[in-house]
């Protein structure tokens, strides 16, 4: 398998700590996405994605791009251990969650978007930094109320074993303090982000430690 992926990009990220927990070992291709107008573009690249985003994995002759469908394609073809629950109800909450992550958080607060605000709209770092804080807070705000009611022991997000849903919190947790975003309203998601944080698993998908990081 080859992994497509950027250190910072947090959708990468999730991808990581799923092919850290199924303990599967890949050829890492990091893609810068600010120098040179970014390597995403390239046409090599596009060749193979032609959505021209990160992350993708190329496996058995396909290449998948959507951080989504890449994590429940490896969780269906390597199901151990498995991230999604076996009762169709408790997989659709495990979902639900994930996705509140995944559609309603992350994709107002990408590169491209945070890009835009910049470029073409004309905003400063302040109006900026409002923006991501916003929408933050009204995602974590809900999912906050969902950890409350789902976790089973305060160190994830639903019952007492990994799953999808924690797989896209821990990027998001760690996008909102890199952006010193307020988090004081959300101590069970925080807490638990802290706890997964400390797994090898997900120690090891950190942004930080990966071989194209920068300062």
């Amino acid at each position: 398998m080859k992994f497509y992926t950027y250190f910072r990009s947090s959708a990468a990220y999730r991808v990581r700590i799923a092919l850290n927990l199924k303990g599967l070992e890949v050829e890492h291709v990091p893609l810068h996405l600010v120098r040179g107008g970014g390597e995403h573009r390239h046409e090599d690249y596009l060749a193979l994605n032609p959505q021209g985003l990160v992350p993708a994995l190329e496996d058995a002759g396909r290449v998948f791009g959507q951080s989504v469908a890449i994590i429940e394609y490896l969780d269906e073809t390597r199901p151990e251990p498995p991230l999604l629950p076996a009762d169709p109800g408790e997989r659709a909450v495990v979902r639900s969650m994930a996705l509140a992550i995944a559609c309603d958080i992350h994709p107002l607060n990408n590169l491209r978007v945070l890009n835009y605000l910049k470029g073409p709209l004309a905003q400063g770092e302040e109006a900026v930094a409002t923006w991501y804080g916003h929408w933050i807070a009204e995602g974590f705000r809900g999912l906050e109320q969902l950890a409350l009611r789902s976790s089973a022991d305060g160190r994830h997000l639903y019952g007492d074993s990994v799953t999808l849903a924690d797989v896209f919190l821990v990027p998001q947790v760690y996008n909102a303090r890199r952006f010193r975003c307020d988090l004081a309203p959300y101590p069970t998601l925080v807490g638990i982000s802290r706890h997964l944080e400390s797994l090898p698993a997900f120690a090891a998908a950190a942004p930080e430690v990966q071989p194209d990081a920068e300062t």
